[in-house]
């Protein structure tokens, strides 16, 4: 018998786009073992026909949904009427459902209810409500963004030929010319992007903060695995990849904030503990 937990992972094809079905099926494979793939869309639509070549390889069932009213979107009710069937047979111990529309917000909270594990997939877009009602929630675009980043770097030579240097005249006009396109380049996206993250950064270490004072011991320590396992209950969002990190440890230090201490345990392991300085 089969002892990791078993998903539903139900996608809304209207919202989501097939590039990210290698990392939908991977984030769920590292939470358990996906039991039911289906995938819910009009696939009469062109809109969808770059679904249709992924979906055979990756064993994911295609369900059938019309457009019956134009403004209504029947896609979304063939979803949560299904995962309440799923839900009712017993068959499964969690659902991962891939969307950005703020309408499964109420199904999110309902299967929790009922004692189901529930991780939330989408873009950054997703509406807060829906990301709040999920155990946990993965910014697909992110984690694409962050592969496609990583794909790219390995392509790279590892030793590349530096540019040869200009001197005299042409190399100073050159240099002018760069600052001058560089002082260009609109910054308002740049600004609000490291803004935005900065604000971010600054959640997640009030609320690292609030773990550490809640459940440390009387010396200020705090098990990595607690702490981990405490911040992704109070922020479902928090993935270490959303900040270019691929391990929790590594990025806690970056931080800035915290004392680390290695401690050994049985088996010869170490086990990772933090203070705030």
């Amino acid at each position: 018998m089969d002892s990791e937990p078993r998903f539903a992972i139900l996608i809304d094809a209207d919202n989501i786009s097939d590039r990210y079905v290698k990392i939908i099926l991977d984030e769920a494979a590292n939470s358990g073992i996906a039991t039911y793939k289906r995938i819910y869309g009009d696939w009469t639509s062109p809109r969808l026909a770059s679904w249709k070549n992924v979906l055979l390889e990756n064993s994911i069932i295609p369900m059938q949904q019309y457009s019956y009213t134009i403004g209504k979107n029947a896609t979304d009710s063939s979803i949560i009427i299904d995962a309440m069937d799923i839900l009712y047979s017993g068959n499964v111990d969690g659902f991962c459902l891939v969307s950005s529309d703020s309408d499964f917000t109420r199904l999110a909270s309902r299967l929790r209810e009922s004692g189901m594990q529930v991780i939330g997939m989408g873009e950054q877009k997703t509406p807060k409500p829906f990301i709040s009602a999920c155990n946990q929630f993965k910014y697909l675009d992110l984690i694409y963004s962050n592969q496609q980043k990583e794909e790219k770097e390995e392509k790279e030579p590892e030793t590349a030929e530096p540019p040869k240097q200009k001197t005299g005249a042409a190399s100073a006009k050159q240099k002018a010319g760069a600052v001058s396109a560089k002082q260009k380049e609109p910054s308002s996206s740049r600004k609000k992007s490291s803004s935005s993250k900065e604000k971010e950064l600054k959640q997640v270490r009030k609320t690292i903060n609030a773990i550490i004072e809640k459940f440390s011991d009387e010396d200020g320590w705090l098990f990595s695995g607690k702490l981990g396992d405490q911040l992704s209950k109070r922020m479902p969002e928090f993935d270490v990849r959303n900040y270019g990190f691929t391990k929790f440890t590594p990025f806690i230090m970056s931080l800035g904030n915290y004392e680390t201490d290695k401690r050994p345990a049985s088996g010869g392991s170490t086990q990772i503990y933090f203070r705030i300085k």
